[in-house]
């Protein structure tokens, strides 16, 4: 704390033209009040411009110190006044996991100590007055584990207690979703780093690093959704032979095409009567029309859809449609000639075995799914593991509330060391992708991959860290990965007539036909969305092989325009065990007549 003295004081005053009615004896005694109350110069000058002026102007005087003294001053100091055992523990030291733990055991110390000499209550069965035989110093407390020397992720926190629910589960082991089969096939892989593992990135590359987010501007994301509708409705007016575009704000008696985006003319949930079209910039200028889509037979829409459609506008500000024209999908991977490291190190197929978060139960962060996740991979030895977040739920009531014997990042760390350590023996390849739950990381979408720089230089040959969402090449076969529970999200907001189709079908063709992996527009409140960056790392190169979908949504697979998609569900649904899969696949040569063969030979969602 800075020196206090008169001359401060009186420059302070001399700001708000204060006069010093009595001279040096105002000076001395608000000097006085510095010292006993512990301010500085400008916030006593501040606290009596804000007293005299709720006082209808008080002058600066002796008596009205006092007055001021009194009812400021003192109940100032009273609120702030802590002990010194508490101030140091709260000011002196940052504000970590030990430190917390520190400050209330020594409240919990402080306060059982004072139950020595307090006075009991009145019929209370408090012991007796006397004075502690052996209090306990507050220089002698525990000393707190620390993560990095322990293995086991059931050490994370101070309550290790396992989840009897988990513990109780049945069905172990049980195959409750399939598609495919290979007759004589065995679910048992060859392990080891023979099988290329690489990232498919678009014309910029795979997201690899961290970037700055949280400074959009709103012609940027305008510009990023623009281009959008006018690199997918050019897709549909070459694929459907359409001359031209309309305007969605011109009026015409005749049937006229318009290519805009699905939206929303309220806050609420996208419904049949407040479906509106948001047209393109070159034909509309970005103008939007109420739809009516009492003539169409069916039809399944969700806000940020890009669509073509036909109809009538007479007046110019209702378009009655009559004929929709939905998104394409891309063309699947074929490379003329595969790279060196795309092609099988060895003949045959790859099992590939996919788990997704969280890994400890809700009431319990002992681990125990994970260790028998482990287990699993130790005994089936997978080609290659894809683990997809969270590993550190920011949803866990444990996490929230800070129940951990180390930071967030030391225990994800801790978790990580479990995996490789665990799995090293088997040799089997390792992807990781990240998750918007995951507390220690990034919360935006796309999201970067995991930074780990500890990782020793035999580790990184087999582990992989991807980012979300991403789209990996497994010996020639793609792979779309997202954690994202884009499924549930659609689900909410999307609409359908007469359509026939199961809902998640539905759901999983918007996603290939509008080639995103999240082409949900406005997001979900909990998707933090850098559209710069999502318009380079966001959308599919290719259409994947098989598509990885994780979702609260029960587990399916399912094969959705050739490409296999898999919710694998996960590996904990709340107290109780949940699944996880595992595929079969190999590139083959087309069947006869050029026809493409699917590379999935069969998939499975397994209880854990």
């Amino acid at each position: 704390m800075a020196a206090v003295t008169a001359e401060s004081i009186d420059t302070e005053l001399k700001t708000f033209d204060i006069d010093c009615g009595e001279g040096s004896a105002v000076l001395d005694r608000l000097l006085e009040q510095c010292i006993c109350h512990r301010l500085q110069a400008d916030t006593i000058v501040l606290e009596w411009v804000a007293f005299s002026t709720t006082k209808s102007g008080l002058t600066l005087s002796l008596e009205n110190l006092e007055v001021f003294e009194h009812e400021v001053l003192n109940k100032r100091t009273s609120k702030s006044r802590p002990s010194l055992a508490k101030k140091d523990l709260r000011l002196d030291k940052p504000r970590d996991l030990h430190s917390l733990q520190e400050m209330i055991q020594a409240e919990e110390e402080d306060e059982s100590l004072m139950d020595y000499y307090s006075t009991p209550a009145k019929g209370s069965q408090k012991r007796p007055l006397s004075t502690p035989e052996n209090p306990r110093s507050k220089r002698s407390l525990p000393a707190l584990p620390s993560p990095r020397a322990l293995l086991s992720p059931a050490s994370f926190s101070p309550s290790v207690a396992s989840s009897q629910k988990y513990g109780a589960r049945a069905g172990r082991g049980d195959v409750v979703a399939s598609l495919g089969a290979v007759e004589g096939a065995s679910w048992s892989g060859r392990g080891g780093p023979r099988v290329a593992v690489r990232p498919l990135g678009g014309a910029e590359g795979p997201l690899t690093h961290p970037y700055k987010f949280m400074f959009q501007k709103l012609r940027d994301i305008r510009d990023v959704l623009l281009d959008k509708i006018e690199e997918l409705g050019e897709e549909l007016r070459a694929h459907f032979n359409i001359e031209e575009f309309s305007s969605v704000r011109l009026p015409a008696q005749d049937t006229v095409t318009v290519l805009g985006q699905v939206g929303c003319d309220s806050n609420g949930k996208l419904n049949a009567q407040s479906v509106v079209l948001e047209g393109d910039l070159e034909h509309s200028s970005g103008g939007r029309v109420p739809l009516e889509l009492s003539e169409l037979r069916e039809y399944s829409l969700f806000p940020g859809q890009v669509v073509v459609l036909e109809g009538i506008n007479t007046t110019g500000t209702r378009l009655v449609v009559s004929k929709l024209y939905q998104g394409l999908p891309l063309p699947f991977h074929s490379p003329e000639e595969p790279a060196e490291e795309d092609l099988p190190k060895e003949p045959g197929p790859r099992m590939v075995l996919v788990a997704c978060g969280p890994y400890t139960p809700s009431d319990s962060l002992s681990y125990e799914p994970l260790l028998d996740l482990i287990d699993t991979i130790k005994r089936d030895r997978p080609d290659v593991c894809v683990l997809l977040g969270p590993f550190l739920d920011s949803k866990h009531e444990q996490v929230e509330k800070c129940q951990l014997t180390g930071t967030f990042e030391e225990a994800f760390r801790s978790c990580l060391r479990s995996i490789v350590e665990g799995t090293r023996s088997v040799n089997t390849h390792l992807v990781i992708v990240p998750s918007l739950r995951d507390i220690h990381h990034h919360f935006v979408y796309p999201q970067p991959p995991f930074s780990v720089p500890d990782l020793s230089k035999e580790d990184r040959e087999r582990v992989t860290f991807v980012s979300d969402p991403c789209t990996l090449l497994i010996d020639g076969v793609t792979f779309g990965l997202t954690s994202t529970d884009i499924l549930f999200h659609m689900g909410a907001e999307e609409i359908s007539s007469a359509s026939g189709s199961d809902r998640l079908i539905r759901i999983l063709r918007h996603i290939l036909t509008q080639r995103s992996y999240y082409p949900l527009y406005p997001p979900a409140v909990d998707v933090n969305l850098d559209y710069e960056h999502f318009q380079s790392h966001g959308q599919m190169p290719v259409t994947p092989d098989v598509l990885i979908v994780p979702s609260d949504l029960r587990y399916f697979v399912k094969d959705v325009i050739g490409c296999v998609c898999v919710n694998p569900g996960r590996l904990t649904k709340g107290q109780v065990g949940g699944t996880y899969g595992r595929l079969l696949v190999q590139r083959g040569p087309p069947l006869a007549g050029g026809e493409r063969r699917s590379p999935c030979l069969s998939s499975q969602v397994v209880k854990i």
